[in-house]
């Protein structure tokens, strides 16, 4: 019986450490659509972490790694993953930031996770010089090759109303961005291009005539976010947009439940909103903007979670362009999340970043995560940004897949070298 219950208290500790974790990570998800989505989304990813209960079992040491397993397995399954909750992106404040440019996202976790558990977990003291040894990368001068600078205008529209419906007056999201770009040009036309956020163009400029022309009215290469028809299918789009000639980029990683509805017979019944999504089509490969000597990698907003979009855009490019909207999570903390977990990639991949949302967060940051410029949320606004043109490849992205298993197997030596000792 007393096993029995001490088993019991295991799986309480984890459900309610898990549960509690995301229902506040993740309470900007209820904000337009009710509580319901929110707990069956923080739910859901509570479950994956019961492995944790396995611990007892194995030995205390073996934590961070099946902590690690865990959350790689949350960032792609099920639909593609959903990564949100990965402990590196809450560090992008933290000294050995740095860490991200030579093992990724999920070396950044791991020894995040590592310095908890010495702190917890007093060790004896070769078994600490174990765990922390990776912290020593820091100390390895990250020497990035420049090739030039180029000089962009970030364009931060606003819309005419926060919400799901943000789009319901899609031409005046539009008419938004335009009047701010040529309040913003009226101050330096000098700019090597335009960037404008995700939605931006909200009624498809290719069967707009009034869209297309204003478009074309526009001297310096222009970077839209536009949704586009194509025979029966619906595009999210990054597109190029120079007079004569139109360059598109076709968003690879839908949002589950926000792009395309999994599961829909069933989520219907969960959600009257759901019939409101009609399913995107996701695009097949990834593509380069190149503008004279800049060679841009569009990331579309929840295109920031998955880690080969990111690693092949980075392997191309020397600057990465970051497309969100914001508006539909109102004011919440979706956008000051995103904006860290942006910072992250800059690192990981050392590329300086432009990102652009409709509502805000705006920033450039540069590839060392540190935001050089930040607009308000809820506002128009304008951003000029003078970045270097970064050609030499982050040791992660050298690595590729490596940087994931050399974590683990770094882990597994921290948990048999805790096992060994014990015993």
């Amino acid at each position: 019986m007393y096993a029995l219950e001490a088993s019991e208290r295991k799986y309480f500790s984890v459900i309610a450490f898990a549960l509690t974790f995301n229902l506040v990570l993740l309470h900007w998800t209820s904000i337009y659509v009710g509580s319901l989505p929110w707990i069956i989304l923080a739910t859901g990813l509570t479950l994956f972490y019961l492995p944790l209960v396995a611990v007892k079992r194995l030995g205390i040491s073996y934590f961070p790694v099946i902590f690690i397993v865990l959350e790689e397995i949350r960032n792609r399954f099920p639909f593609q993953g959903f990564g949100w909750a990965r402990i590196a992106y809450s560090q992008a404040d933290a000294p050995y930031a740095k860490i991200a440019a030579h093992g990724g996202a999920v070396a950044l976790s791991a020894i995040t996770v590592l310095i908890g558990f010495s702190i917890y977990h007093a060790l004896q003291k070769n078994m600490k010089i174990l765990i922390l040894l990776p912290i020593t990368l820091i100390l390895i001068p990250l020497n990035v090759e420049v090739t030039g600078t180029t000089k962009a205008l970030l364009v931060q529209g606003n819309v005419p109303q926060l919400g799901l419906d943000f789009n319901s007056r899609a031409k005046e999201v539009f008419n938004n961005h335009v009047e701010e770009t040529k309040k913003a040009l009226g101050e330096d036309e000098k700019v090597d291009f335009i960037l404008w956020p995700e939605n931006s163009v909200d009624v498809d400029p290719f069967r707009n005539t009034e869209v297309f022309e204003t478009l074309n009215t526009f001297t310096t290469p222009l970077i839209v976010g536009a949704i586009v028809s194509r025979a029966k299918e619906i595009l999210n789009t990054s597109i190029l947009w120079t007079k004569g000639e139109q360059n598109v980029y076709v968003k690879q990683h839908l949002t589950p439940f926000g792009e395309y509805i999994p599961l829909r017979s069933l989520a219907s019944k969960l959600s009257p909103l759901v019939d409101d999504v009609r399913d995107f089509s996701a695009g097949d490969g990834s593509k380069i903007f190149t503008i004279g000597a800049v060679k841009i990698a569009p990331i579309i907003c929840y295109e920031l979670l998955d880690d080969q979009i990111l690693h092949d855009g980075a392997q191309s490019s020397n600057v990465l362009a970051v497309q969100t909207n914001s508006a539909t999570f109102g004011d919440s903390p979706e956008s000051a999340q995103q904006l860290q977990i942006t910072r992250i990639r800059a690192i990981e991949h050392s590329r300086n970043v432009l990102s652009v949302s409709t509502t805000g967060y705006s920033a450039v940051i540069d590839y060392n995560g540190e935001v050089i410029q930040k607009t308000a949320m809820g506002t128009a606004e304008h951003l000029y940004a003078e970045v270097d043109l970064i050609s030499s490849t982050s040791p992660r992205d050298r690595y590729g897949d490596w940087a994931l298993v050399i974590t683990l197997i770094w882990l597994l030596l921290v948990a048999r070298g805790g096992y060994i000792y014990r015993r």
